[in-house]
């Protein structure tokens, strides 16, 4: 499995998210990581490639926020994604035996 971090800095836009893509189709990966996506609404949406996203929300002065790109081979193992505070997400992923939940910190 290739996990991968980045720091997204900002998130709020669709401009950013589309640029963010675009940069992930170049490399090889099975999950992102993103911490400060500094985003003020939750966003979940499913690319026509099958990538999925999971853009949690930051608190209210604009600070933190974590997310997950997670890959088409990934897909259907998905348990769950939990932001546990606004700098520490956690993905769930099942039937993935050695590494059943990743977790990123902003």
């Amino acid at each position: 499995m290739t996990v991968c971090t980045f720091n997204a800095r900002t998130l709020a836009s669709e401009a950013s998210i589309e640029d963010l893509m675009v940069q992930a189709r170049k490399i090889k990966y099975d999950v992102i990581g993103l911490t400060k996506t500094r985003r003020h609404r939750p966003l979940n949406a499913t690319f026509d490639t099958r990538e999925e996203r999971f853009l949690e929300t930051c608190d209210s002065r604009g600070v933190g926020g974590v997310s997950v790109l997670v890959n088409t081979n990934l897909v259907m193992n998905i348990d769950s994604f939990k932001q546990l505070t606004t700098r520490i997400g956690r993905l769930r992923l099942g039937r993935c035996e050695p590494t059943p939940a990743l977790i990123f910190v902003a």
